[in-house]
Parts: C-alpha cells; structure tokens; sequence
C-alpha cells in the first residue's frame, strides 16, 4: 500500500512538473531558483556567501512586504522601516529583558508591526499620494525621536545588542532565513492571487468604483496596511537575530527609500519582482565594496538604466521576452509558440 501511494505521488508530481512548471520559462527559473537557495550549502560552505544570502533573503521578504501594500493598493509608503524598526525593536527587547527564544520574539515583533500598520493606516485613510507618502515618511522620523529619547530602554544610538542568534550556526541560520523567505513571499503571491488580491488591485485603480459596488475599502486597505505590517515585522525580527543587535539604522529613511528602489528595479506588482531585485542588488553592491570610490556611482548607473529603458522593471520585461499572453484565454505561452497551449488561438 505503502509503495501503491508513492507511485500515486510521484505521477502526481511528474504531471505537475510536466503540465504547470516546464511549460513556462519563468517557472522553471523561479524553481532552479529555489533549489540553488536549498542546494547551495552542500557545495559551499563559505561564511561571507551565506552571511549576504541571508541578509539578501531578510531584504526580500522586506521588499515584498511593501509591494504587498503599495503596489497591489497604491497606498504609497515612503516609510515602511518603521515596520522593520518595530519588527527588530520589539524583537530584541523580549529577547533582552524577557528571555523570550527566537521563534516566539521574531513572531511578536511581528504583531507589534501589525499595530504599528493600524497606527499608520487609520489616520491615513483620507490621504492620497504625496500627502500620504510625506505622512508615511514621518512616522519612522518620530520613532527614531522616541528611540533616542529612551536610552534607557532602547539603547540610543548605540541600539539593543547582545541578543540571541537565530540558532548555533550559520548552516541553521542560514535555513531558517531562506526557508521562511521563500514560504512568506509565496503565501504574499497567494494573497494576491486571490479575491483579497484582486480587490487590493481595484483600489489602486479606482477606489471610488470599488466603494461604489459596496466593498468596504476601509477595512481593506486596513487590512494591507496590517498584513504589509506583519511580514515587515518578520523580517525586522530576523534581522536583530541574526545581526544581534537592533539601532538605528533599522528606522532610517534611507532604508525605507531602498526598499522602494527595489521594488520598482524588480517590477512592482508582482511580489516576485522586488524579490529577484534584492538578490540582484544587493550582491552587486557587496561586489561593488572592492570599489568603494565608485561604488555609488556604479549603482546608480545600474538603477538608472533600468528605470530607462525597462520602466515596468526588469523582470516583467524579461518575462515578456520570453513569454506571450494569449489574447483569448489570457494564459501565458513561450515566446516561439505560434498558438496558445490550451485554446490554440494564434499568438501573432
């Protein structure tokens, strides 16, 4: 019985392979992709390598996070640090004081994220573009004031350190980040692909339609301010961990405003985009470290290349490269296809 549901599995598996994933060039990447993050370790064990991997994998579940809210709603966050900020902060100070492990503390910090969101949502809910933008941009200001202003509790400007590591090695911290990067912008991909998603998306494009046909895009746009919130948190919690210390610099603005660079570098709306952008980004400017008098420079030689000549991002330009909609059911064909796989209607 045992090997009779095996055998049902494994054709299971063949037929999906087969029928969903090979069909596609950019599900086969996405899947080589993973398998290279899972993989990785056995054929190298470099300390520095998995040191970037991981905050790369941190970076991408952050970056996410952000298109979840602003590209899917349109509401336009120029202060999401205040998110990680919170995530890191409530995580290293249970961890500190508390002695709460890292599989409880990262989870919490997380959820003071989530009211952090409801702090910023509500107020913002009669707010639109640069208003709302500047407003969003001066919560993590105030925090930081409030950082500062406790140094008794939060450190100062020298932060909270000597808190506890994810686990006892880098092999497990290294695991843990990358697993749970690729888990969370999965489920973030889900939530836009589903009815939630789908009414995120009427919001940016005519919120006062999607009010008039009786959604209540209150509680919506709420609810992407919460959800962005929460897995912003995530990733600030496992930042403090694995760095072991949580300052500053996890409120500045300027990691809000890298955080939107990626995003659009990669190709907002789609989740996947500002994921591939940080494990692009971000290894090239630790490559670029070699050449520290041209390391700004380079890198923004690079962004402002992209932003030219691929304004959607580079892999919705990539994507349609290499693969054609079809224009009767929609679904997405390889490029050299002359008719869709599934209706057979001509793709020239």
């Amino acid at each position: 019985m045992i090997m009779g549901l095996l055998a049902f599995y494994l054709r299971k598996l063949y037929s999906i392979l087969r029928n969903e994933i090979l069909v596609l060039p950019s599900r086969v990447v996405v899947v080589l992709f993973c398998l290279f993050l899972l993989l990785l370790p056995l054929f190298s064990k470099d300390p520095y390598m998995l040191r970037i991997l991981i905050q790369a994998s941190i970076f991408a579940i952050l970056a996410a996070s952000w298109d979840l809210l602003s590209g899917f709603t349109g509401q336009m966050n120029f202060g999401h640090a205040l998110f990680f900020g919170v995530g890191a902060y409530t995580a290293a100070l249970l961890n500190l004081h508390l002695h709460v492990p890292p599989w409880a503390s990262v989870p919490l910090g997380a959820l003071a994220a989530v009211v952090a969101g409801l702090v910023i949502g509500i107020p913002c809910l009669r707010l639109r573009g640069t208003y709302l933008a500047l407003t969003t941009l001066a919560f993590p200001i105030i925090l930081m004031g409030i950082v500062f202003s406790l140094p008794g509790i939060t450190g100062g400007e020298l932060g909270v350190s000597g808190i506890s590591r994810l686990s006892g090695s880098r092999m497990g911290d290294y695991y843990i980040t990358v697993v749970l990067m690729l888990g969370l912008t999965t489920l973030m991909w889900k939530i836009t692909d589903s009815k939630t998603g789908i009414i995120f998306h009427a919001i940016r494009e005519d919120e006062l339609a999607v009010r008039a046909s009786g959604i209540n895009t209150t509680r919506y746009k709420l609810l992407a301010f919460s959800l962005s919130g929460f897995f912003a948190g995530l990733s600030g919690g496992l930042y403090a961990h694995f760095m072991r210390i949580a300052g500053p610099s996890t409120l500045e603005v300027g990691l809000s405003f890298t955080v939107v660079i990626w995003a659009v570098f990669g190709g907002i709306v789609t989740i996947y985009g500002p994921v591939a952008a940080v494990f692009i980004l971000f290894p090239l400017l630790e490559f670029l470290r070699f050449w520290p008098e041209y390391r700004t420079l380079m890198f923004a030689a690079v962004i402002l290349l992209i932003l030219l000549y691929m304004p959607e991002g580079l892999i919705p330009w990539v994507r349609d490269k290499i693969e054609k909609e079809c224009p009767r059911c929609k679904l997405r064909n390889v490029a050299v296809r002359k008719t869709c796989r599934v209706c057979t209607a001509s793709l020239d």
